[in-house]
């Protein structure tokens, strides 16, 4: 499978911290790239001190690196130091990418300059993952997700209206700003089998986040309309959001006519169709309250599994809400191989499991074939004490 993948024979320079960066370089890995993680000596990745298990965290291999990094290889320079800047000009000669999330800048003040790294390596690909861009009054302004988060307007539509803003329960703008840096990446990969020529990418997570919004940005564009938040309800259709069965929760979307229709008969309401307040889409989201109250009575009669597996076999799109260990286990993943289990970095008596990227390639899941690696793990296969590059 591993000379199947897309991006085998890529290498990937990786000079990034915590998620943004990581979270990009790990899909370039599953996609088949060799991913060689730049680590600054004695420290490394700040994730490698983040995670629930203190103990993971002392030893420098918490759980926010754990879930990034596997399949990746780790060597310790400083790029301050002229012998591990030797290695590190050695290696840029030979790789395909350098990706980086420093703050804006913080690269070129090292000496590496979009202009200096053309001369080192005309084909590289340089992509610098950064909170607002390289460039813009707000280009050296600190960013973590939660500001890109709030910067974005996204926390102004999370929640209700008594309840926001509130932070999206995952840091959804740096998975989404890594997301589109591993597209573009391969995207100028693809590009340069045609023009022989490197490219820059510079990746803005605000801009990114807001790309990602979706109707909340389209409407007010368009339509001049601003968001506004709506908890667990569904702006463009109804009924479409959170319901209560017998036992709990559920997701109803019947956002087009013949399911509503489908939705009614089920749950024997078909009087809901011949009522003037639902009869027709627009008037369904004016009446949403009550057509909600309507469809929650007759929802209470049953337990959520059995109207998930009733609506959803007639067409319906319709759910319970799991938890994250509930989600883990469903079957449909086991099937797809979405988790992998690794040997744990420094314990043989435990095993770790991370998630793959929902892709398969000719009917195989993309995996890691390595743990995650411990820092400087692979220091003795790219460098050596006169800063030369070693064969690895």
């Amino acid at each position: 499978m591993d000379d199947d993948r897309p991006l085998h024979g890529v290498q990937v320079l990786d000079l990034t911290n915590v998620l943004a960066g990581p979270y990009c370089s790990y899909q370039l890995m599953l996609l088949g790239a060799e991913v060689v993680k730049i680590e600054r000596p004695g420290d490394g990745d700040l994730a490698r001190k983040l995670g629930p298990e203190p103990d993971l965290n002392h030893a420098g291999i918490g759980a926010s690196f754990l879930a990034q990094n596997a399949g990746k290889k780790s060597v310790e320079l400083d790029l301050k130091n002229p012998a591990d800047r030797t290695t590190f000009e050695g290696l840029l000669r030979g790789a395909d990418v350098l990706l980086e999330n420093f703050r804006a800048g913080v690269l070129s003040r090292i000496g590496y300059d979009w202009a200096a790294l053309q001369r080192i390596n005309p084909r590289l690909v340089y992509c610098a993952i950064s909170g607002f861009g390289q460039t813009g009054p707000m280009r050296q302004a600190p960013a973590y997700d939660q500001i890109i988060q709030g910067l974005s307007g996204m926390m102004s539509v999370t929640g209700t209206p008594q309840t926001a803003p509130l932070r999206v329960g995952f840091p959804v703008s740096d998975t989404i700003g890594g997301l589109v840096a591993a597209m573009t990446i391969a995207a100028a990969l693809a590009g340069r089998t045609r023009t022989g020529k490197g490219v820059c990418l510079d990746v803005s997570m605000l801009e990114t986040s807001l790309s990602a919004m979706g109707w909340a940005a389209s409407n007010y564009l368009v339509s001049g309309v601003p968001p506004e938040p709506m908890g667990d309800q569904n702006a463009t259709a109804a009924p479409s959001g959170t319901f209560q069965a017998a036992d709990g929760a559920l997701n109803i979307a019947a956002n087009r006519q013949e399911q509503f229709d489908t939705l009614c008969r089920i749950i024997e309401r078909t009087d809901l169709l011949t009522d003037t307040r639902f009869a027709e889409r627009e008037a369904r989201k004016q009446h949403r309250a009550a057509l909600n109250d309507e469809i929650n009575t007759a929802l209470r009669g049953r337990p959520a599994i059995e109207w998930e597996e009733r609506l959803s076999t007639a067409g319906v799109p319709a759910a319970r809400i799991l938890t994250v260990p509930q989600a883990m286990e469903l079957d449909q993943l086991k099937v797809r191989g979405f988790l992998t289990e690794l040997e744990f970095p420094g314990d043989p008596n435990r095993t770790l499991r991370v998630t793959g990227n929902g892709v398969l390639v000719n009917g195989e899941p993309l995996r890691p074939t390595a743990p995650p690696p411990l820092l400087g793990e692979h220091n003795g296969e790219y460098k050596c004490p006169t800063g030369e590059v070693t064969a690895p």
